[in-house]
């Protein structure tokens, strides 16, 4: 999770996340982590991915080549679970743009895929770019909070808990967290989350209206460390510009980091972005909320050494 914009792209953007144990990876790369090449990535494109496949035909019939090519990216498109995440929901966009966030598979657990499949129908939704979403049908007429990459669940589940009036959209495209959120919001009760698979500059693009959102979230989303990559980082003033749109007058904007330079470039460029305010009155960083929980991933990185920093500002 760490899960994905021309507005820069993340996710999710990348969004990214909390640490884990053993096949439960976070979606965003760790600080330090070698991110992937510079080039645009296409939504949907499936020249890299064919690589492999590309290599071991190497020398055969050409028809024989394409077909395993066109298998390859047929079974990239289907679903891994019945009725659950599309494999690529927005694949028929084929956008060419920088995304902050590298989707990737892992292991899910039997409990992971059994939410997947019981409860994708009912509180998940594909980022297709199709549809413009209802957000009070969707929530039964509550406030609606965005969270752009929520790992593993466990912050958010804790949130929604804490909070039942608010309904949290969380955006991810890790599929083993997608499935342990639904796993957590079933196994306590919870009814104001939907897990949302794709691409979150989809999602506030194409699929929300203006000033339908109270709030959004981004915890330690990719910092993508190497200065080469820095344009992959989710949090710019285009994806600013995108977000002043769909956020109500008021609502605040709240991203947390332990990377150092990251959190001064999220400083910088809200401070300087005309539709919003920091609510800390000096202008620095805030001091963490008491509804923001304390994920295994901030706790690794505090045992480190890191210092955590949350800004929060609000839009005109």
């Amino acid at each position: 999770m760490n899960p994905s914009p021309a507005t820069p792209g993340d996710i999710v953007p990348g969004a990214e996340p909390t640490a884990t144990a053993p096949g439960d990876e976070p979606t965003a790369a760790a600080p330090g982590a070698d991110p992937v090449p510079d080039a645009p990535v296409e939504s949907g494109a499936s020249n890299a991915a064919d690589a492999p496949v590309a290599s071991a035909t190497a020398g055969i019939p050409d028809d024989l080549r394409a077909a395993a090519l066109d298998r390859q990216r047929r079974l990239r498109q289907e679903p891994r679970f019945p009725g659950g995440p599309a494999a690529d929901p927005a694949g028929s966009h084929h956008e060419r743009r920088i995304r902050s966030f590298q989707p990737r598979r892992s292991r899910v657990s039997p409990g992971q895929q059994d939410a997947l499949e019981r409860l994708w129908p009912k509180w998940g939704l594909d980022i297709d770019g199709l549809r413009v979403l209802d957000l009070s049908e969707l929530f039964d007429g509550l406030p609606v909070v965005l969270e752009i990459g929520f790992g593993m669940g466990e912050a958010t589940a804790q949130m929604a808990a804490d909070d039942p009036g608010t309904g949290i959209l969380a955006v991810d495209v890790h599929t083993p967290g997608q499935g342990n959120l639904l796993r957590l919001a079933d196994r306590n009760g919870m009814s104001n989350i939907r897990v949302a698979n794709g691409d979150a500059i989809i999602l506030l693009r194409e699929m929300l209206k203006p000033d339908s959102l109270d709030g959004l979230r981004v915890y330690f989303p990719d910092p993508w460390p190497k200065a080469r990559h820095h344009k992959r980082r989710l949090i710019q003033p285009e994806f600013l510009d995108l977000v002043a749109q769909r956020l109500r007058p008021g609502a605040v904007l709240h991203c947390a980091t332990d990377w150092e330079p990251y959190a001064e470039q999220m400083l910088e460029v809200l401070t300087a972005h005309p539709r919003f305010e920091n609510t800390v009155a000096d202008g620095g960083y805030a001091p963490r909320p008491a509804f923001r929980p304390l994920t295994r991933f901030e706790g690794q990185g505090l045992d480190k050494g890191h210092v955590v920093h949350d800004v929060l500002f609000a839009r005109h």
